[in-house]
């Protein structure tokens, strides 16, 4: 490495104010420091959840399969029947009656 680099290096260096970075990261220290020994005070919105003497809304019970209805089909059926019952109908036709 050249040695006129290396005064480049220095004097460029030198020119950096340490003791003004130094100040900046102590300055954030302590106001980080500060703020992680703030109790945490959230206000509650109602009554305290940690009191067991707080009312509560009453629970019931609903089961999850009340409203359960099976789909699966009676017997097997024609997939050309039930393809002409699902098919839409052109305009002005009539639908078709099926023959069963």
């Amino acid at each position: 490495m050249d040695i006129g680099r290396c005064g480049a290096i220095r004097r460029r260096l030198g020119s950096l104010n340490f003791g003004t970075l130094t100040m900046k990261f102590i300055a954030i220290a302590l106001a980080l420091l500060a703020a992680a020994c703030k109790p945490v005070s959230t206000p509650f919105a109602g009554a305290d959840p940690s009191d067991p003497s707080t009312p509560v809304a009453a629970t019931r019970y609903q089961s999850s399969l009340g409203a359960y209805e099976s789909l699966r089909p009676v017997a097997p059926g024609s997939w050309r029947e039930q393809n002409e019952r699902v098919t839409p109908q052109p305009k002005g036709d009539k639908p078709k009656e099926s023959n069963q």
